[in-house]
């Protein structure tokens, strides 16, 4: 995604998200964007409502101070590479409301699982990126494997050489 934002007159270079582990695979993050187009949202999540009665693929708080929405309809998986933390001014990382957080996370988690019965709830694809972050892990697990037994077959050759 790219960040339309502008705080201060600055333009923002990189999108905001929440992130929280994958309950199954928690090297991977499920990651859901912050918009600050807040009334935007709150009248998509209003017509979201009125057509099926209720929304949790939108949620609201703050960050910064500022109303924001959490957009669940575009969440998807990432790894720790690919991500970078959000850091303010004091050079903290950026922490979310832990109610907001909370309640971003439960609704995150009722998306996917409506997601997996195959429900069209969430607009990228995220199992098929899933599943590719899976494979990196794995490939990334083997290489790692494969350097340490070769490590370990070096260690004791050197230990029998007199």
């Amino acid at each position: 995604m790219k960040n339309k934002d502008t705080i201060d007159g600055v333009p923002h270079s990189r999108s905001c998200f929440f992130a929280f582990p994958d309950a199954r695979v928690p090297e991977i993050y499920w990651i859901v964007p912050i918009s600050s187009k807040y009334e935007k949202y709150k009248r998509i999540e209003q017509d979201i409502i009125k057509k099926y009665g209720r929304c949790n693929t939108i949620r609201f708080g703050t960050v910064l101070g500022r109303n924001t929405a959490f957009l669940i309809q575009n969440m998807c998986p990432a790894t720790e590479k690919y991500l970078t933390p959000y850091i303010d001014k004091n050079k903290q990382p950026i922490r979310i409301d832990g109610r907001v957080a909370a309640d971003v996370e439960k609704n995150a988690r009722n998306v996917l699982a409506l997601a997996k019965r195959g429900a069209k709830v969430i607009f990228p694809d995220v199992f098929a990126i899933f599943e590719g972050l899976e494979q990196q892990l794995r490939q990334a697990e083997a290489e790692l494997s494969a350097l340490s037994a070769e490590q370990d077959k070096l260690s004791s050759q050197e230990a029998q050489q007199p």
